[in-house]
């Protein structure tokens, strides 16, 4: 039987500890909260623009498409990493390349 996993293309969840940890490393925090696909594509991808490689970049949203749509959308240019909290609170993480 197939898992979650086989099926979805979702970046690698952090730990509580790891989220908290690399947040107080961000370059730029952007509040997505509220918003919805694709200004949150749109808006990772201009952050990215400003950024050095290796520099960090967090998307705060509450709308979980972000968590697999800004990866997908900012493609090879970062890699992503996400963090789902208990109350509907996701980070993702975007270190540019």
């Amino acid at each position: 039987m197939p898992s979650i996993d086989d099926v979805t293309d979702a970046p690698e969840e952090l730990s509580d500890e790891e989220a908290d940890s690399l947040l107080s490393e961000a370059d730029e925090v952007q509040d997505m909260m509220g918003e919805v696909c694709p200004y949150p594509q749109v808006e990772a991808q201009k952050g990215l623009q400003s950024l050095d490689a290796g520099e960090l970049l967090v998307q705060e949203t509450d709308h979980v498409p972000c968590t697999e749509n800004v990866p997908r959308a900012v493609g090879d240019d970062a890699t992503a990493r996400v963090w789902r909290s208990d109350d509907g609170t996701y980070r993702i993480y975007l270190r540019k390349q």
